[in-house]
């Protein structure tokens, strides 16, 4: 199992698949199968049948999984980098590789 580094609501960017290069905010995270669901990345069409709330059904467009390995945390300044931490203070900080700054 992988280590999950990134939270619910860091800004993202894909480095992998059909949305390449396309960034997002975490919406949620999915930590037992190691995917995150990215705000507006992999949408996906879906078929509803009729329900009491939709009695016409349709088709709606919603957010598919991507698994992390294939995300990047992107910096303040616009990079992609690797999360690491480091201790200050006694308190645990998780610190972007590439610029050292504290996330």
């Amino acid at each position: 199992m992988i280590k999950i580094k990134v939270k619910t609501g860091d800004q993202v960017r894909v480095l992998a698949g059909d949305h390449k290069g396309s960034e997002g905010k975490i919406v949620k995270l999915l930590r037992s199968k190691n995917l995150a669901i990215v705000e507006g990345v992999n949408m996906v069409k879906k078929h509803n049948k009729p329900s009491s709330q939709n009695p016409k059904g349709g088709i709606t467009e919603q957010e598919a999984p991507i698994h992390i390995s294939n995300l990047s945390l992107i910096t303040s300044k616009g990079e992609t980098t690797r999360i690491g931490y480091k201790t200050t203070d006694g308190q645990k900080n998780r610190v972007a590789l590439k610029s050292d700054e504290i996330i």
